[in-house]
């Protein structure tokens, strides 16, 4: 069992930066793939970036690429989302999941067995 908790959101003028972050218990991110999601009121949830360290390979949207970095640090079990040039479009509820790391890169919901809690970005133009 995993649990997830994010933390980091909050409001930011366009052209910011948030660092949001994934705390997981239960087990370590060693052996745990990782994506980020977020939510847009009236929208569907979308990938913002998945992540398989055992396999090396990280995909970002391309509505975020090269402005968003996917991290981790082992010492905190802590994973990592930073957000710089921020848009008004980035504005949703940002999800952290997770799932056992098996070198598959997961970029689909039903591909993540756990979830945090989400938490709010909103970005003011």
């Amino acid at each position: 069992q995993v649990q997830l908790v994010e933390s980091g959101g909050g409001l930011v003028q366009s052209g910011g930066s948030l660092r949001l972050s994934c705390a997981a218990s239960g087990r370590t991110f060693s052996n745990i793939a990782v994506g980020w999601f977020r939510q847009a009121p009236g929208q569907e949830r979308e990938i913002v970036v998945a992540k398989t360290w055992n396999g090396g390979r990280t995909n970002y949207a391309d509505s975020v690429k090269g402005r968003f970095t996917i991290s981790r640090d082992n010492a905190k079990n802590t994973v990592y989302l930073q957000m710089d040039s921020l848009k008004p479009e980035d504005t949703a509820v940002y999800y952290c999941a997770a799932n056992w790391d098996d070198g598959r890169i997961r970029i689909t919901a039903p591909d993540y067995r756990y979830w945090g809690q989400g938490t709010q970005v909103t970005v003011s133009s």
